[in-house]
Parts: structure tokens; sequence; C-alpha cells
């Protein structure tokens, strides 16, 4: 069993937010998988089904980006395995990729992503997968943390819903081949964007 675990922000003030792109593929998994994410367990929103042929439970921390490690270790600590952050593969925007753009990696630091250095520091490790989707825009910021958190134009989410799209074949990817093959494959992709 997968733990696939997006992240983002609860509430509708941030539905559209950049920072909340994990959720955005959270929800598109579980439309076209069928799965309800509704199920309520250790301060999350939880979907069981199945992606392909994996069995997998797709989640949505509730407990705001910050303290997204509190929720992720307390449903692993619930699994018989020794080693369930195996198991675990985590979608996150990231500042530092140009939009578009989407990174695999096997296991690896935070790179000042909150949400991630919440997990790394709750799991006592950064041995897990992570499927990053960039939000960089072509222009210099002011303000990040304003820029993560603004709603995305409305102009733009046509785009997001192609970042979306190949972001789930990606995620396919990492389930079907492995997370090598699937790094192979999807991190010398071209930009979505445009």
């Amino acid at each position: 069993m997968f733990f696939i675990v997006g992240l983002g922000n609860p509430g509708e003030q941030y539905e559209w937010s950049r920072h909340n792109l994990g959720f955005m593929l959270i929800d598109k998994l579980a439309r076209d998988a069928g799965i309800e994410v509704r199920r309520r367990e250790c301060n999350s929103l939880i979907g069981r089904g199945v992606l392909g042929a994996a069995k997998v439970q797709l989640v949505k921390p509730q407990t705001f980006m910050n303290l997204s490690g509190e929720a992720v270790s307390c449903l692993l600590a619930k699994q018989e395995s020794v080693s369930a952050a195996q198991d675990l593969i985590v979608i996150s925007d990231d500042l530092a990729l140009p939009l578009g753009k989407i990174r695999i990696r096997a296991r690896g630091s935070a790179g000042g992503h909150n949400g991630l250095k919440s997990i790394i520091g709750a799991l006592g490790t950064d041995q897990f997968i992570r499927l990053r989707l960039g939000i960089q825009p072509d222009h210099p910021l002011s303000n990040a943390k304003r820029f993560v958190l603004d709603q995305i134009p409305k102009a733009s989410r046509p785009e997001v819903e192609r970042i979306l799209e190949r972001s789930a074949e990606a995620l396919g990817a990492i389930l079907q081949d492995g997370v090598l093959k699937a790094m192979s494959i999807y991190n010398g992709d071209p930009e979505i964007a445009n």
C-alpha cells in the first residue's frame, strides 16, 4: 500500500493557491480513479483505492503546510511495516522549479519547503519519494510567501490542469515502473507550460 500525500493548506481561501498543487493533484487522482477522499484520520482526509495496479491511500493533511509531518507520522505509525516511509510519496509545489516543470526524487532535503521540512523532522528520515511541481515565475519575486499563497489567476488554470495531467502520469509511472525509471522519463521532461 502506497501513501500518496499531497501537501497544501485546508480552507476555501487556499483552494486555488500555488501552495496547494499537492491537494489539487490528490483531487485529480481521486476523481480519475473514483476514490472518495473524505475519511478523517490523523488530522487528514484520506481515501483508499487502486491506481493502476497499486493499492493506495490518497492523503490531504489538514494541519496546514508547516505541520504536515504531524499528520504523516501519525498515519505511518499505524502501519505494521517498519519501513513505511519507503511506501510514502509526497507531492509538493516547488518555487525553485520553473512553472510547468516536474521533478521526481527518491529522497533528499526539504529544499526550503516547510511542508517537506516538517515531514522529514517528524519521520526522522528524508528517505521517501517526492514529486515536486514547479511554480517559479519568469520574473523576480519580492515576496515569496505571498506568491505561493496567492490565488492562481483564472486565465492560468487551464495551464495548471495540463501540469496536473502530466504530474498524474508521472505518479502512475512511479507506481508502475518504480521511481528510478520514472525519474529517467520525467525529470528530463521539457516544460509543460505554453
